[in-house]
């Protein structure tokens, strides 16, 4: 899980707003704990002095990891809950918008809301490790949004999101979409309070992400097919990724689109308003 790829360390997380300059720093540890200071971790090196003293430590430090994982994950599903409730409450409809870097996550966001910004209120939150440019696309396609920068983080949590959605004074009856990290592992496994999770995979990634990564499409809702106009370029069957999704989600939608051409995007449109209905 996410112990293995580092992203459990402390990691400075920073939230802003494109128009500012203020940061708000914090580190976010296991226990829950927030601190703005920062760590020297060289008090943390071992020495071990023969195999099975390195070995009996090894199985340790597995098995307190793993505790740490069910902690931490524990914790977030608690907040993710009362992240839901407060969506519920509010009547905002939370996109959860996952996929690999590259797929057109932001490519999407921004021709929808230029496309729809007349009839429906959208407010957007940016994952992303580093950097500001998504969120000052997204202002600058005229929805209000806010970025989180996870630092060495590959995923944002139900705590990230709560403290970006007090800072982005998300409306009511509004369409909230919170563009996670390019990541299809941990991501998968951190509900943020979502409504519906949306991942979107592009034609020139190949058909077998869904058994690759079968956690991001077995708790997806939809999935978008993008990059379609690149079809008659590519050895890709479209057919062959739906039945690899529908064997680990029969429940999953679909939806092919071209952000560049627009083709498929009324779907999209479709899809949005309808959930907003229920």
């Amino acid at each position: 899980m996410c112990g293995t790829c580092g992203c459990g360390e402390d990691n400075s997380v920073t939230i802003r707003k494109p128009s500012e300059n203020a940061h708000t720093h914090y580190h976010t540890h296991a226990d829950g704990s927030v601190h703005s200071h920062s760590h020297n971790h060289d008090a943390h090196h071992h020495h071990h002095h023969d195999d099975n003293l390195a070995s009996h430590k090894h199985e340790h430090s597995r098995s307190i990891e793993i505790k740490l994982e069910q902690d931490i994950l524990h914790k977030n599903n608690l907040l993710a809950e009362r992240n839901r409730g407060y969506f519920e409450a509010k009547d905002i409809f939370a996109i959860n918008l996952v996929s690999s870097p590259g797929s057109g996550k932001t490519s999407l966001l921004e021709k929808t809301i230029k496309d729809k910004k007349s009839e429906l209120d959208f407010f957007i939150i940016e994952g992303d490790q580093h950097t500001m440019n998504d969120a000052q696309r997204i202002h600058e396609a005229g929805a209000p949004a806010i970025q989180i920068n996870t630092g060495q983080g590959c995923h944002l949590d139900a705590e990230m999101v709560n403290r970006a959605v007090k800072q982005l004074e998300v409306k009511e009856k509004s369409i909230l979409v919170i563009e996670n990290v390019g990541n299809l592992v941990c991501p998968a496994m951190f509900d943020l309070g979502e409504t519906k999770r949306v991942v979107i995979i592009s034609t020139p990634e190949g058909e077998d992400k869904p058994i690759k990564y079968p956690e991001m499409f077995r708790t997806s809702n939809l999935c978008l097919i993008n990059k379609i106009d690149l079809l008659p370029y590519l050895d890709f069957d479209i057919q062959n990724l739906k039945n690899y999704a529908l064997q680990v989600n029969p429940h999953i939608e679909f939806i092919e689109i071209s952000v560049k051409t627009g083709e498929g995007m009324q779907d999209w449109y479709n899809w949005l308003n309808k959930n907003l209905k229920k």
